[in-house]
């Protein structure tokens, strides 16, 4: 302190010393990494300390590649939408999102985007080309099959079918190391399928030569689980053109009508490699912006495998003009080698010790933030950014809220009934739990509702301000058909813990033992 000139010494409190923070860096990225060009960016929030705009630009981080992680209800759902509708404004960017549930078909139709349905109508060949030379088409296919079967296991197996595909391509005039596949009067040739490639096979077994047969047969039975009639989704010309697919905007490829994972992860490798050879032959331009991006959320198949296209994709990082979203309630179903390279990474709510001990090993955050991520709202969210510039500030900051187009509707349901007296007490107790109403709707399509269903369900909530008791509710879903144990994952993805899903089992036992059950349906579900 400076008196008259003069230099004097004043004694201070730890306490009063503690707050000035004199030698502590603020715990958020200065304003110029968060509010960072806010022209050529895309705003999600406020930061939760200094109420600092964040603007997400991906000229800050090593790559355009983002990771979304929380449980059931938190907004992953809501911020992706946020996100696709604020990228196609600023960089009129086009969006292809791999819908595993058709979650996202309603919206996207709602938008004024394209839906293509596989499964309902819609095909795709995987032995098209998508512009590249068939050898390396070929290699994409063999290392899909490694991924989604057990043909690794089986190298002869494998070698008869790959020798089988590069018969078709040849038997339909292609050339296999060349990348413009014209007729001998110019006409663009017409692609093989896998039924051509199954034909081959079996004229080869029915020759008798072959020396292992069993080899051969069992090649063919394998790839035949993807040319039965009703199933041959792949095996078939395609009616899906790769052009359209990522050049109409907003497009949502739903995959509910597929059979099964496999053939959902399939189909999403498949247009993932034809995405990432058309953006390969464009290159990188940082003054276009983001020209796609590909959202891919609850694809534990093709998340987690290191081997999977997705995962090189990250791992290449600002390589191509496009930029990936991978999304997942569990952290554990995406590989840890996604968390250690794409350039962000938003948690929202993760409550589960093994999801929050994987994610702070991956990136390696502080105690501190690791309870505040455990505790965080609805819409509420951590972001971990690595940063290209050298920075004494954290990697990891805390945002206020996820600012969307419009506000995320909640529903709450109520405990009041199902907590014990010694949890009443606790003022730190929850009394209710919320989930984003349309993370409500896309969960209990998951559990094979009907939109009839779905919609009496809706009219629940809203007709009780948003609010449900969850022993109505329950009772209400075991009244539809919903399996006790579906219900409980559902529960315990809310947040509750296994003591009040207990109590609400409990509750519901003992209404109908009481002849409530009834009662309480009528009362309301009443027009």
């Amino acid at each position: 302190m400076v008196l008259s000139g003069k230099l004097e010494v004043l004694k201070v409190s730890n306490r009063e010393l503690s707050r000035r923070n004199i030698l502590v860096h603020p715990p958020e990225p200065p304003l110029e990494i968060l509010c960072d060009d806010p022209a050529n960016s895309i705003f999600i929030g406020t930061t939760k300390i200094f109420h600092a705009p964040f603007y997400w630009n991906y000229q800050n981080v090593p790559n355009p590649h983002i990771a979304i992680v929380g449980i059931s209800g938190s907004g992953k759902s809501y911020f992706i939408k946020t996100f696709l509708l604020r990228a196609a404004f600023v960089w009129n960017a086009n969006a292809l999102i791999f819908d595993w549930a058709g979650e996202y078909k309603p919206w996207v139709k709602d938008t004024g985007g394209k839906v293509i349905s596989l499964g309902k109508g819609s095909y795709l060949n995987i032995l098209d080309l998508g512009g590249m030379k068939p050898y390396d088409r070929l290699k994409q296919i063999m290392r899909t099959l490694e991924m989604l079967t057990d043909i690794a296991n089986y190298p002869e197996q494998k070698r008869l079918t790959e020798q089988a595909m590069e018969k078709a391509y040849v038997e339909a005039k292609y050339r296999m190391d060349a990348r413009e596949q014209k007729d001998e009067l110019g006409k663009s040739l017409t692609a093989p399928t896998l039924k051509d490639v199954v034909r081959i096979l079996e004229e080869q077994a029915s020759m008798g030569t072959y020396e292992f047969p069993a080899e051969l047969e069992n090649a063919v039975y394998r790839l035949k689980q993807y040319t039965k009639s009703g199933e041959d989704f792949f095996a078939q010309q395609s009616t899906v053109k790769l052009e359209d697919l990522i050049t109409s905007g907003l497009v949502d490829l739903d995959l509910s009508g597929l059979p099964d994972e496999t053939f959902r992860a399939m189909a999403a490798l498949t247009l993932m490699q034809f995405a990432k050879e058309k953006m390969r032959l464009s290159g990188w331009s940082s003054e276009k912006g983001l020209r796609l991006i590909l959202v891919v959320d609850e694809a534990w198949k093709i998340a987690k495998d290191d081997n999977s296209d997705l995962v090189m994709i990250v791992r290449e990082g600002r390589k191509y003009n496009f930029g990936m979203i991978v999304a997942s309630q569990n952290p554990t179903d995406i590989s840890e080698a996604i968390f250690s390279n794409v350039g962000t990474t938003f948690m929202l709510k993760v409550k589960f010790e093994k999801f929050l001990d994987y994610l702070q090993g991956s990136l390696n955050f502080s105690n501190y933030m690791r309870e505040e991520i455990s505790r965080l709202g609805v819409g509420e969210a951590a972001v971990n950014m690595a940063l290209t510039s050298p920075t004494p500030y954290p990697s990891t900051f805390l945002l206020e809220k996820i600012i969307g187009e419009e506000p995320a509707k909640e529903f709450f349901l109520d405990l009041d009934d199902v907590i014990t007296a010694k949890q009443k007490r606790d003022v730190n107790m929850a009394k209710s739990v919320s989930f984003i109403k349309e993370d409500f709707r896309r969960k209990m399509r998951q559990f094979g509702l009907g939109d009839d269903k779905v919609e009496e369900l809706t009219k629940m909530f809203e007709k009780k301000n948003r609010h449900l008791d969850v022993v109505s509710l329950v009772i209400t879903l075991e009244r539809f058909g919903v399996a006790r144990r579906n219900i409980g994952d559902f529960l315990k993805d809310t947040g509750m813990d296994d003591i009040t899903i207990i109590n609400v089992f409990g509750k519901v036992d003992m209404r109908k033992t009481e002849g409530g059950a009834k009662e309480i349906t009528q009362v309301v579900l009443e027009d």
